[in-house]
């Protein structure tokens, strides 16, 4: 008669799963929140490709075009004073940044800072 052993069990353990679930639910939860703002740096970087763009030229018309974009894209963290309008050379430049402050819990905040510049 040969007694078998009995092979190690592996796995992972319950704690070890719930240990696991909560940090990937408390990633989940700062990922949701940061991704609008992503978004939303996107079009504000589209709207100001498409003010240095426009055809007027004084700063005047490139922050009207870009209130414009702001309307339609809802865009809620800069605003067409926000924007610095220089000229390099013959080619308009529209350069912009911003900070969005994410809550996490208690007294921790996500500061993100935006930076971004015309094409």
């Amino acid at each position: 008669m040969t007694l078998q052993r009995k092979s190690r069990q592996r796995g992972i353990s319950f704690i070890g799963l719930v240990f696991t679930a909560s940090v990937l639910a408390m990633a989940g939860v700062v990922a949701a929140q940061v991704f609008p703002t992503v978004l939303e740096y996107q079009a504000i970087s589209k709207a100001v490709n498409r003010a240095a763009a426009s055809e007027g030229g004084t700063v005047g018309d490139i922050r009207m075009v870009f209130d414009k974009a702001t309307a339609v894209d809802d865009i809620k963290s800069i605003t067409a004073k926000d924007i610095i309008v220089s000229k390099e050379g013959d080619k308009v430049v529209v350069s912009f940044e911003y900070q969005r402050e994410i809550h996490l819990v208690g007294p921790a905040f996500l500061t993100l800072k935006y930076a971004g510049r015309s094409k």
